[in-house]
């Protein structure tokens, strides 16, 4: 998720260093390399793990992921900078709003072509900030078999996501960048509107037992800590 790169100043730095990756390849590949090592890694690392989470709990694992979403809002209000909220600012979000449920209609058979369709929409949970690559995956119905394929290595499911990864994520820094420059405080309201969305959608219901107790607290605990995060920028 992109948003954790704002607060520490990486995330205009890291859109450059794609952009312009051949005007310095050396600085560029220098700067990059360990970022996407670290993701390489961390996927590979947390994939069973999170597996197993979404198997056996569901519900606590959801509201955990929903307190996350939620923490982040705050970070993505503060980058949009806004003294005054306009009618065409709420009209964006609920674009976007409308959108991330829409995204949840056009699920379909898993084949490499839909695949490759998820893999590119999913890229905007790496470029755009506040935008979750695992919700994004959730929306589209694939993520546990994304968590599957990381975990036993099939590149079957894996190399079509991958290519889809690959146009997307270019397709979307050019989108991104191009909107930051012309309207940047509307692109963080749809931002927003999307964020909202994902949430409405991912939410697995409540019940007021032992289980419902322990979801409450697994979203409120990620909440405060994407809370924390957002005041590392002031």
């Amino acid at each position: 998720m992109v948003y954790f790169y704002a607060p520490f100043g990486l995330y205009e730095k890291l859109i450059n260093s794609i952009l312009n990756f051949f005007k310095d390849i050396k600085k560029n590949f220098t700067f990059l390399f360990p970022i996407c090592l670290g993701v390489f890694v961390g996927v590979f690392l947390f994939g069973n793990i999170l597996k197993i989470l979404f198997n056996k709990y569901y519900i606590p694992t959801s509201f955990a992921f929903i307190g996350l979403i939620l923490g982040s809002i705050p970070l993505v209000v503060k980058q949009a900078n806004v003294k005054k909220v306009t009618l065409l600012h709420v009209l964006c979000m609920l674009v976007a709003f409308s959108f991330s449920l829409y995204l949840v209609a056009i699920e379909g058979n898993i084949s490499n072509s839909y695949l490759i369709l998820s893999g590119a929409i999913t890229s905007a949970g790496i470029v755009i900030p506040g935008v979750s690559k695992t919700v994004l995956l959730m929306l589209l119905g694939i993520y546990e078999i994304y968590i599957s394929a990381i975990a036993s290595l099939n590149l079957s499911i894996l190399i079509p996501i991958g290519i889809g990864f690959a146009i997307g994520g270019i397709i979307f820094l050019v989108l991104i960048n191009f909107l930051f420059k012309i309207a940047k405080s509307y692109t963080y309201f749809a931002i927003i509107g999307f964020v909202l969305g994902s949430v409405f959608v991912i939410y697995p219901g409540f019940s007021f037992n032992t289980q419902g107790i322990i979801s409450i607290f697994l979203l409120i605990v990620p909440f405060i800590a994407g809370i924390k995060l957002s005041n590392l920028n002031r």
